[in-house]
């Protein structure tokens, strides 16, 4: 039994930064008066940080004109004050201010302010902190991971909360690849469980996290469930987030086009509650797209002459899932647009290392009932359905001798490095190249699964669960580190466990 089994704007510039408003519509403030000052309900955020260019997210209790103060000093002395978005109940009250001509390889310090729009009351002020990418060889460190509140593990205060973002934020990492599943918009909560040793797991609940997810309102609620805690909320306004999405935020193991037949669902249409859960997600999230301009998930980032970071989306284009053996079908994860985009990104990059971020794994068997959910499907011979895409996609890494590609990805709940080795493959047009696994964040523990033989996988590591649906108050709750050497390029990736113990580390010597 695996964890699926269990559920089934406009441009404003002060002094060279232009900051572009994303999200600014018509204030409607009806109903929504409040006495006192205005408040920021859900701390700040920062994401998709580049060397010139970030963003700066923040939620309002009432419709209201977003600030933003930026400074090299963590006094704010000398700070430029800069006019951001009117955050109006079209989106939530949530806005995002895009900041553009920062200098690159610097700790910048923000910090978000907001006036009243009736009475230019003036909040009190909440802070974070980016760092820019470098133009130049620096060290690098980030951290990745996915799958936050599953399988009806919410904030337990009796735990301490999400305390895994305490550990992931004490290797001061540059920057958060968050792999999907940031919100279980398919997983209620309810306001205890009974766990085996004879404990209670005690959730914090929400209306919204009390059933399925099927209004914007409530795939809205998703995310301010998670943004209650404090050790999230202080982990986002220290770290920026590079944010990708995988099934959950709509719901479990969903294609476009599927029809549901679940009886907890009265919106049957996937595509309906998809695109509810996109936009929430790009409401609340820190990514630099609007989704009400068709902006689509999957980019790259480029963060200095080390690295450059691969969002993909597997979920936006992804086939119908089936047994998946299809001896002539063409894609399936990425469609042909996302795989043409990879595939010349890819040849294109001058960056030493190329971090290819997987929301769904390469040769891991996901299982959704009798069909298939991944590429993988446990046939070990030649590339069938979803695997010819991926087949695809490395051999044109091989012809056009890109190297240094590494795939990171969670989604399985366990902690694992894979290498594929083309000579221990059925399917051989390919260069070596390494997987790392990470994950849960705060979700049931499961594990570990099958490997498929078609890319030559081995397992180097793994560590999951005894059982599944393990809860986090026994562990096994995992995020993964990558450090990248200034001098020697080389790249390190630690897999560590829920208080930041270092499990397992390869060390990758960059090819020239």
């Amino acid at each position: 039994m695996d964890r699926r089994t269990v559920l089934r704007g406009g441009l404003v510039t002060t002094a060279g930064a232009a900051f572009a408003l994303l999200n600014d519509g018509p204030a409607r403030a009806a109903g929504l008066l409040r006495t006192g000052r205005p408040r920021l309900t859900h701390g700040v955020q920062s994401g998709d940080v580049t060397a010139h260019e970030a963003v700066v997210w923040a939620r309002a209790d009432r419709p209201a004109r977003m600030f933003v103060d930026l400074s090299d000093r963590p006094d704010f002395r000398n700070a430029r004050t800069v006019r951001g978005p009117v955050l109006t109940p079209d989106t939530d009250l949530t806005g995002k201010a895009f900041l553009r001509g920062l200098p690159p390889g610097r700790e910048l310090h923000y910090r978000v302010r907001l006036d009243d729009l009736d009475r230019h009351l003036t909040s009190e002020p909440v802070a974070g902190r980016l760092r820019t990418a470098p133009r130049t060889r620096r060290d690098i460190r980030f951290v990745w991971s996915g799958d936050l509140a599953g399988q009806g593990w919410g904030i337990n205060p009796d735990l301490g909360g999400y305390r895994i973002f305490k550990a992931m934020a004490a290797v001061d990492p540059d920057f958060f690849l968050c792999s999907g599943d940031l919100v279980y918009s398919d997983g209620p909560l309810t306001e205890t469980v009974a766990l085996p040793d004879g404990r209670t797991w005690r959730n914090l609940t929400t209306p919204e996290k009390s059933t399925v997810a099927q209004t914007l309102a409530e795939y809205r609620g998703q995310f301010r469930y998670n943004l209650q805690d404090a050790n999230l909320r202080a982990f986002n306004a220290q770290v920026p987030m590079l944010y990708q999405w995988d099934d959950h935020e709509t719901l479990n193991n969903w294609y476009p086009g599927e029809i549901l037949d679940l009886p907890q669902y009265t919106e049957k249409r996937v595509d309906v509650l998809s695109a509810r859960a996109r936009r929430a997600a790009f409401e609340y999230t820190p990514i630099a797209i609007q989704a009400a301009k068709g902006g689509r998930i999957y980019r790259k980032i480029s963060y200095g002459p080390l690295l450059d970071v691969f969002m993909l989306d597997m979920r936006t284009y992804k086939s119908p899932n089936d047994a998946d053996d299809s001896p002539t079908q063409r894609d399936g994860l990425l469609g042909a647009e996302q795989a043409a985009w990879l595939k010349r990104e890819l040849r294109g990059s001058k960056a030493t290392w190329k971090v290819i971020a997987n929301d769904l794994p390469i040769g891991l068997v996901v299982p959704d009932g009798t069909a298939q959910e991944a590429a993988a499907q446990g046939d070990k011979g030649a590339p069938l359905g979803r695997e010819r895409e991926i087949a695809d996609i490395l051999s044109d890494i091989k012809r056009h001798r890109v190297r240094n590609t590494v795939w990171l990805t969670a989604d399985v709940h366990y902690t694992a490095a894979h290498y594929y080795d083309p000579s221990k493959a059925a399917y051989q047009d390919f260069d070596p190249f390494w997987e790392f696994v990470s994950g849960p964040l705060n979700a049931g523990a499961f594990g570990p699964n099958s490997l498929d033989g078609t890319f030559g996988p081995t397992a180097k590591f793994v560590q999951a669960p005894p059982h599944a649906n393990t809860s986090p108050a026994e562990g096994y709750q995992f995020f993964g580190e990558v450090d990248i050497d200034a001098q020697s390029g080389a790249l390190t990736v630690h897999l560590r466990d829920l208080d930041g113990k270092v499990l397992h580390t390869e060390s990758l010597t960059p090819a020239r």
